[in-house]
């Protein structure tokens, strides 16, 4: 079973990678978004943690660009219904970090605002792996989790800007981004300025 790959980036695109190792050998290996912006240039060598999935007569490899991502991906591999398509579609919304804090806090709306998930698979999630994952975690990155768990800004911003008219999911996964740019470091009025800004881009 291949586990790791290291060579150089011949093609990326978001989703898809093929890199090149010894003897010309290219592997094509599907990514998430997260990992495919921190990719080099083509040209440039690369180093992914992989995982190979064999099912029937396939073989496909899916690349990581860190191990706690490869991680949280074989985590959702657990939860019923859900395949590597859609779980390198949940990594590409959400960070591991910031889906271990939603599944341990029981937010539901957060992770239901990730594109194809849906409420019955975010229910899902929520109620197969809270469990796992508190288990997992250690009490570090417990201690961050709690640091992160800044909901009633979040909560605030959300209703604020749903008050101006906007969309609640594309107004959550604004303000998710923006927080977790900003290590849950900043106050509620630079929250949304800077999400106000990302919608006139």
């Amino acid at each position: 079973m291949i586990a790791h790959i290291e060579g150089k980036l011949l093609f990326k695109s978001p989703g898809h990678v093929i890199v090149s190792v010894n003897q010309g050998v290219g592997y094509g290996i599907d990514i998430s978004l997260s990992t495919f912006y921190e990719l080099p240039d083509p040209g440039d060598k690369v180093t992914l943690h992989i995982q190979t999935y064999v099912q029937k007569d396939s073989l496909k490899l899916y690349g990581f660009s860190t191990p706690d991502e490869k991680e949280m991906f074989l985590t959702l591999l657990n939860v019923a219904g859900i395949g590597p398509k859609l779980a390198i579609n949940i990594l590409s919304g959400i960070s591991p970090h910031e889906l271990r804090s939603s599944i341990l806090t029981g937010d539901m709306d957060r992770i239901d605002a990730i594109p194809g998930v849906g409420k019955k698979t975010a229910k899902r999630i929520l109620f197969e792996l809270k469990e796992k994952v508190a288990h997992s975690i250690s009490q570090a990155e417990r201690e961050s989790l709690g640091q992160f768990d800044g909901r009633e800004i979040l909560r605030d911003a959300l209703s604020a800007l749903a008050n101006l008219g906007y969309d609640k999911r594309e107004a959550r996964r604004a303000l998710s981004k923006i927080w977790e740019e900003n290590s849950g470091k900043i106050t509620i009025e630079e929250l949304l300025r800077k999400t106000l800004s990302s919608f006139l881009k």
